[in-house]
């Protein structure tokens, strides 16, 4: 494990000195992620047009400024007064102001929304994501990932792509103007440009490296504070908030320490931009205070030429910047195209209109069959969890499937819910391989009420109703009342509309179970799939929760697992789970008559210590 993980950490490092090889293929990916504003294109198109106007209008001010001096000094081209193009001045103020205004509104409508898409798509992309993606990937990273990493494509959407094209823009038209006007000063001013193109490449190579460690690091914060809060109970029985401080501090530095590394490239790029940039226009004044010595140049067109060339350092210093950060918001977004790369199940996520079709279950009996299976977790291939295992369910028939811990009990309910589909073999329902199912269809079919029920932060009508999201009013109260839930519900004071707060934990463990069999029930499952659904409860919640199950369980294919075997002496039949093969099968008569058999000895280790 330990060879694996250096393994996986050298291929990465191997990766990430690669990838400045490989710059323009991530650009193109990068630019990839633009669709998600094509919706917005013509918000984007005269957002730039209007960026194109203001930039040009902002270039006359030079002009004019040194007009009118040459205007004062009696020199000047247009003929007109100070006063005019005082007035000239603000008129272009006014046009600079308006223009500006509306492409800032046109820029936010297309970064909102574009955005707003972009969550919207990494969301849906992680739902349709297998349950191995989610094994191999921490919660905590994963919201880092829509939040953070999504965060810094705001940035870029909202102010670094205007900014950076604006600068674009001045620089265009600045050399434009100045080589128009004073054409022997832009020669030399020109020829800074390459060692600045050449510095930006070289600086923002390293910024989009530092800035995606930064991301991770940031993603691993997520993790111990997702972590910390999901388990507050254990943390505080075990009286360890100091070790969940430390871990958080922990951390928190490396971000610090990472996050200030990317801080020190962007100022060594500022320092390159602004030490070389300005001795350069250094240079070129003492150059232009020459020729204005020597009679070739006016003072009009000298102070003209430096707010020109002030103006084009500004933009190459800015464009240096917003270059880096769009260099950083490429770094940070490699991971969310990492997501959407990410290979889904097959299951097809529409539209979400109010008027789409729910998802149809496919016309099922419930006849259950395993056939040679053989099967390893993805995410643990050296590991066998089952080994030529087979077993038939008949339609409407109930079994339990019993052994002891990591037999492979659930993982058989796991696979027949097709949350794994790498196994040799075939799992058949009413004949037909599940794997060529419609899988929205086919999971319709399936109920689970699994041992540590998860509920939703909303009220307890919402949660019931999961299982049927378009549920009338009555049938939600039917299904709670035949999970024995209606009496509870209606002793608080909003019944249905009571509130269960984060993960349900305004309830009991009887009484999140009682919900979740609620909610099985309204789903009409074909196939019902209990994991030990009453293991956790005391004994008056176990006799009321086991009426309700009894209940949910009659006319359809139930598969029950359980570890207390006094909650099975009923079913129809039981098979016995050991290393992922079926070593024992029939009821609990036949098998507790087996003198030296598994469930014998289980059953005598439980009902004599009863």
């Amino acid at each position: 494990m330990a060879e694996s993980t250096l393994s996986t950490k050298a291929t990465d490092t191997e990766e990430s000195e690669q990838k400045p090889k490989v710059s323009r293929e991530q650009l193109r990916d990068a630019i990839g992620i633009f669709v998600y504003i094509k919706p917005y294109k013509w918000s984007l198109i005269i957002g730039l047009f209007l960026l194109s106007i203001s930039s040009l209008v902002f270039m006359a001010f030079p002009y004019l400024i040194g007009e009118m001096v040459d205007t004062a000094s009696g020199d000047g081209e247009l003929g007109l007064t100070i006063k005019q193009l005082g007035l000239l001045m603000l008129g272009v103020l006014v046009a600079q102001s308006f223009v500006s205004y509306f492409r800032v509104l046109l820029f936010a409508q297309v970064s909102e929304r574009g955005i707003a898409d972009v969550r919207k798509a990494v969301f849906a992309r992680l739902l349709a994501l297998p349950i191995s993606f989610f094994e191999k990937n921490r919660s905590g990273e994963l919201i880092s990932r829509i939040t953070a990493d999504v965060e810094k494509l705001y940035s870029a959407f909202s102010i670094t792509i205007a900014e950076f094209l604006r600068q674009v823009l001045i620089l265009v038209f600045g050399v434009t103007f100045i080589m128009i006007r004073v054409p022997k000063l832009s020669l030399i001013m020109l020829a800074t440009f390459p060692v600045v193109v050449v510095g930006a490449i070289f600086f923002g190579r390293i910024v989009r490296k530092l800035s995606k460690k930064r991301q991770e690091e940031l993603a691993e914060t997520n993790n111990v504070l997702s972590e910390s809060i999901q388990s507050i109970q254990s943390v505080k029985a075990y009286v360890n908030e100091w070790l969940e401080r430390k871990r958080y501090g922990k951390a928190q530095d490396r971000t610090v320490e990472v996050s200030l590394g990317y801080a020190r490239a962007r100022a060594a790029f500022s320092v390159f931009i602004i030490t070389f940039l300005f001795g350069a226009l250094f240079f070129i004044i003492y150059q232009a205070a020459l020729m204005v010595q020597a009679g070739t140049l006016d003072p009009g067109d000298l102070l003209e030429f430096a707010l020109y060339t002030a103006i084009l350092g500004g933009a190459i210093a800015g464009l240096g910047n917003f270059y880096t950060q769009l260099i950083g918001a490429i770094g940070a977004t490699e991971r969310i195209r990492d997501i959407l790369r990410e290979p889904t199940e097959p299951i097809l996520i529409g539209s979400l209109e109010e008027d789409q079709q729910m998802v149809k279950a496919i016309p099922l009996a419930g006849n259950v069959s395993f056939k040679n299976i053989n099967f390893s977790y993805p995410t643990r291939p050296d590991m066998q969890v089952m080994k030529n295992l087979s077993l038939d369910i008949a339609a409407g028939e109930r079994v339990a499937l019993v052994g002891p811990s990591g037999a492979g009990k659930s993982t058989i309910v796991q696979m027949l819910l097709r949350f794994y589909e790498g196994y040799e073999g075939e799992i058949l329902v009413d004949g037909k391989e599940i794997r060529s199912l419609d899988l929205g269809g086919y999971r319709a079919n399936l109920g689970i009420v699994p041992q540590e029920v998860m509920l939703f932060a909303g009220t307890i009508a919402d949660n019931i109703s999961y299982g049927k999201p378009n549920a009338t009013q009555a049938e939600i109260e039917k299904a709670a009342e035949e999970a024995n839930a209606l009496e509870f519900i209606q002793r608080f004071p909003e019944g249905l509309q009571t509130m269960v707060g984060e993960r349900g934990v305004k309830l009991s463990g009887g009484q999140r179970q009682r919900i979740a069999i609620a909610r099985a029930l309204l789903k009409d499952p074909t196939i019902l799939l209990l994991d030990e659904a009453t293991s956790s409860l005391d004994a008056e919640s176990e006799r009321v929760v086991q009426e309700a199950l009894d209940r949910l369980m009659e006319g359809r294919t139930s598969i029950v697992i359980a570890h207390r075997l006094a909650t099975i002496k009923d079913v129809d039949r039981i098979f016995v789970i050991e290393g992922g093969e079926v070593v024992e099968a029939g009821t609990h008569d036949e098998l507790s008559a087996l003198p030296d058999g598994l469930y014998n000895s289980l059953a005598k280790l439980q009902f004599e210590n009863v």
